[in-house]
């Protein structure tokens, strides 16, 4: 919560924030329905390529909607307004041309043609839109796309929202859109966690830091899922949408699409940058400072040419290895954190306890800082992507800002979560409201927050840490060492990285084994040549 902001919705209570996470976090059963109606459609197609053309449609009905809603209200008002696209812009609303309406579209639905009738319709949409520039699909004219799917998965997405007013429609599309950006992360696996971070892991950023308003950045953000729970957090306790400014940068143009695509459904107007550079090599937003950050970064990246950066101003807290980017975002973030900011970032767990090439001077500089606020360990398995587990870094430039909250400084709290979540497939875990409540609970009142209660310290999940205990333990931030957790070693670094660490230790005693055979060869000749003299 800002500064000394109270909250004057009376729905704002702890029990009613709970309330707001279950009915946000649960599903209607419809979303799901439409995602197995629609994938069954695919076939062969790869769900890479196939979520381009699913969220596409999806895309272009949402916003044929919210025209269509739009139009029928000019019409009851003043119908010679009725084709003057500023009409539409000035309230955010796109302008659809006639040959790219829903209604258009679904009458040619059956028509060999389909496929050219809707890369038409999004050229169209591009060319009266300047913010859609280079953003919609358009290959559904494509000789590998089958057009007889494609005429079916148009007269599937027609259903969505039928009979619904246009506001109720909309948001019924946007609902079925963030779904199906989740069930293409599953079904594409590591590559699909690339643009997709799961709701429940944003929800605990959002919970926690509680953006109402202020700027938010995400340097990596994917296909747009922090900002979308940015703005369902200011809607659903009572604020003010317009408060909230979202900036954002994305290096893989697709997943940029994807974002851009993702705002527009959700009305959401965003200045999300791209280029293939990325946030280390072309800062877009350098000289800007944002009041909260939510990211997460790519785990382990060594190819980030960390080697060309060696002498950047980012680095107040020491120079991050170039075999592993994860202390380059996190002082990356800093960087861009206002004097009052706070910011959340997902990392892999060996970032908590690395040692490798200098990560724990880094860790022991930014620790002294004092610019750590809070460390939570996640459950395992809520990534797509990966079965590292992971961690939650919360940053904050100012532990002191008074407006009623407590000094927090020289302190830092751990939370181990790992033992909560629910397994909802024999792969993938995730945390319910109740768990997101408990987490963000505790640490809204371990800051001081009149309305969380009390903090206590409660063994096994949470421990307020002096800067002093964190340095008894050489300043490794693994909550379980503070909270009395057991398995503490097993889980301070990754299965992969103690693999690699073990592999390498192998080899090189392999190669010493080697040259000492050798060695023992060449002494054993010398020896024989010698006595034969």
């Amino acid at each position: 919560m800002p500064r000394g902001r109270p909250r004057t919705n009376p729905e704002a209570t702890p029990a009613a924030t709970l309330k707001k996470i279950k009915d946000n976090g649960a599903t209607l059963g419809f979303e799901a329905q439409m995602f197995l109606a629609a994938d069954k459609l695919r076939k062969n197609l790869e769900p890479s390529d196939y979520k381009h053309v699913a969220l596409g449609l999806i895309f272009l009905k949402h916003i044929s909607v919210a025209f269509e809603a739009k139009r029928e209200a000019l019409l009851a008002e003043d119908a010679s307004a009725v084709e003057d696209p500023d009409e539409y812009l000035a309230e955010n609303v796109f302008w659809v041309p006639k040959e790219a309406r829903w209604s258009h579209l679904q009458a040619n639905a059956k028509q060999p043609s389909i496929g050219k009738i809707i890369d038409d319709a999004m050229a169209a949409i591009e060319d009266s839109n300047e913010r859609l520039k280079g953003v919609l699909p358009k290959n559904y004219n494509s000789p590998s796309l089958d057009k007889l799917m494609l005429g079916e998965l148009v007269d599937l997405i027609s259903k969505i929202g039928m009979g619904e007013p246009g506001d109720k429609a909309k948001d019924v599309l946007g609902r079925v859109y963030e779904y199906f950006l989740g069930g293409f992360a599953g079904s594409e696996g590591k590559r699909g966690g690339e643009f997709y971070t799961p709701s429940s892991v944003v929800r605990v950023l959002v919970e926690m830091l509680e953006p109402y308003k202020g700027r938010v950045y995400d340097p990596c953000c994917g296909s747009g899922g922090m900002f979308v729970q940015s703005e369902k957090f200011v809607e659903s306790h009572g604020g003010r949408l317009g408060d909230i400014a979202i900036y954002g940068q994305e290096s893989n143009y697709t997943t940029w699409r994807l974002a851009k695509m993702n705002l527009a459904v959700r009305g959401i107007d965003a200045d999300i940058r791209w280029n293939n550079e990325g946030s280390f090599h072309k800062d877009e937003l350098r000289d800007l400072r944002f009041d909260t950050i939510l990211a997460n970064p790519p785990f382990n990246i060594s190819d980030w040419g960390g080697e060309r950066l060696r002498e950047d101003a980012r680095w107040v807290h020491g120079v991050p290895p170039a075999g592993n980017a994860n202390y380059g975002w996190l002082q990356h973030i800093l960087w861009h954190l206002a004097p009052g900011g706070r910011a959340g970032v997902v990392l892999a767990n060996g970032s908590m306890s690395s040692g490798q090439s200098g990560e724990d001077v880094i860790r022991k500089a930014m620790v002294e800082a004092d610019v750590i606020d809070c460390m939570v360990a996640l459950p395992g398995q809520l990534f797509y992507s990966t079965q590292i587990p992971a961690c939650l870094w919360f940053l904050a430039r100012d532990k002191n800002p008074g407006g009623g909250l407590r000094d927090r400084r020289g302190e830092v709290l751990f939370i181990d979560a790992r033992k909560l979540g629910t397994l909802v497939d024999r792969t993938r875990r995730e945390l319910s409201g109740e768990d997101i409540a408990k987490i963000a609970d505790t640490y809204h009142a371990w800051r001081g927050q009149p309305e969380a209660g009390s903090y206590a310290d409660v063994p096994g999940f949470c421990k307020a840490a002096s800067l002093d205990d964190i340095e008894r333990h050489n300043h490794v931030l693994t909550p379980g060492r503070y909270v009395g957790a057991a398995d503490v070693e097993d889980d301070e670094v990754p299965f992969e990285e103690r693999f690699a660490s073990l592999r390498d230790t192998l080899e090189r005693q392999f190669a010493e084994a080697e040259a000492m055979a050798d060695a023992i060869q060449e002494r054993l000749t010398t020896v024989a040549y010698g006595s034969g003299g």
